[in-house]
């Protein structure tokens, strides 16, 4: 007789010839992440404390530390397999450099949007895009000037899209203000012949554009996306109606948007 913890077992077995189900893409990136072990970096911090340096020195220190980021973490799902340097490999290269040379990288401001879309599996997901302002210190206490921000852009099916993105921006930040070569070889060496680009067309942004739930931040975007494809003064039909230049209404609808957000506050 069968006991009830090997029925239970044989149950939970797949059949033989069941094919296996297509990894999600937060199931690959997972596997990805943990493919291969992140390496412990050590680096001695100098006896009573980083040395009192200017900002600018101290990052430049950081820079010459750092060296070479490989993009040794693989993505591979649903047909689409490509290299990537991943946010834990990032900040576990940086977080022991910035520490011995006492540079502190703070967010000061994140600027976010969101979008709901029903992907190909029929599954909700929300998109969001952040544009994160960061500020460096040095040890002597003193901030780089520059304005430095970067921006990210996640996707998620519960609630770690704003999460996910404000990493990927300080992944990008890290990566692009230290200059950190990958160890790939150069760009130059292939050539690509590209297609011509889909232009998304300006009536399909009014909808967006109109609605409340859209960021001052989003709407920055729209108008940049709008320029780049010179339709900034396509005709379409306003919130009331009218027959409206649709750089007009994204600009009035954003001073808008501003006023509101300062009244609020």
């Amino acid at each position: 007789m069968t006991s009830l913890a090997e029925n239970a077992a044989r149950k939970a077995r797949p059949p033989a010839d069941a094919v296996p189900a297509e990894p999600s893409q937060e199931a690959a990136y997972a596997v990805a992440q943990a493919a291969e072990p992140l390496p412990d970096i050590e680096v001695e911090v100098p006896e009573g404390g980083p040395e009192q340096v200017p900002v600018h020195v101290a990052w430049s220190r950081v820079m010459g530390d750092i060296r070479k980021i490989s993009k040794s973490e693989e993505y591979n799902a649903a047909g689409t397999r490509y290299n990537f340097r991943g946010v834990d490999r990032t900040v576990n290269a940086f977080a022991p450099v910035l520490r011995a040379h006492g540079v502190l990288v703070l967010p000061v401001g994140v600027d976010a949007s969101y979008r709901d879309f029903t992907n190909s599996n029929k599954k909700v997901q929300r998109e969001c895009t952040v544009t994160v302002t960061w500020m460096v210190v040095g040890p002597c206490g003193d901030v780089l000037p520059a304005t430095l921000q970067s921006a990210g852009e996640a996707l998620d099916s519960s609630d770690k899209g704003t999460a996910k993105a404000q990493s990927v921006a300080l992944r990008v930040l890290l990566l692009t203000a230290a200059m950190v070569p990958t160890g790939d070889p150069d760009p130059d060496a292939s050539n690509v012949e590209r297609g011509e680009a889909h232009i998304r067309p300006a009536v399909s942004y009014v909808e967006e554009i109109c609605s409340p739930k859209t960021s001052v931040g989003r709407l920055r975007q729209i108008r940049y996306e709008l320029g780049q494809t010179r339709q900034l003064g396509a005709l379409v039909t306003n919130e009331v109606g009218d027959e409206d230049a649709i750089g007009a209404l994204v600009d009035r609808i954003g001073k808008e948007r501003k006023e509101q957000a300062g009244g609020e506050a």
